[in-house]
């Protein structure tokens, strides 16, 4: 199913800006419109700062997918941080734990079509999310 992967370890700062490159880059070979690849791009600079801050290491892999009908691209944020306590109010618009605007999880949550996550405390999060080309 999935194409190519791409592994882009996060470990500083300077890692979410080429998790953001090559993000951007994939969804402008699959197709996706500059606006798109932007939301993409936005997305896993959002997933990969939630790493940084809260795990301090772990890693964005970027898919391609397709089904009968369309292609689309998965980006997995992973790391194995302190986890997230409590996932639905981690999810909800102003709610943060570390002082930001709290802006991330929900944030991806619109800027994509699909999203999942998952979490347990004391092992980490992943976050799976999908775009699709319209």
């Amino acid at each position: 199913m999935a194409a190519a992967e791409i592994r882009v370890p996060i470990n500083s700062d300077q890692d979410i800006v080429g998790a953001r490159q090559k993000g951007r880059a994939l969804a402008s070979r699959l197709g996706f419109s500059a606006a798109d690849a932007t939301l993409i791009a936005t997305a896993i600079s959002e997933l990969a700062r939630n790493i940084i801050t809260y795990a301090r290491k772990g890693e964005i892999r970027l898919q391609t997918i397709e089904n009968s009908a369309r292609q689309g691209i998965v980006v997995i944020a992973s790391d194995e941080g302190p986890g997230i306590p409590d996932i639905h109010q981690a999810l909800r618009d102003g709610f943060s734990t570390s002082g930001s605007l709290g802006l991330g999880l929900p944030g991806v949550r619109r800027l994509m079509d699909e999203f999942q996550i998952s979490s347990q405390t004391g092992h980490g999060t992943m976050v799976t999310v999908k775009k699709w080309l319209q």
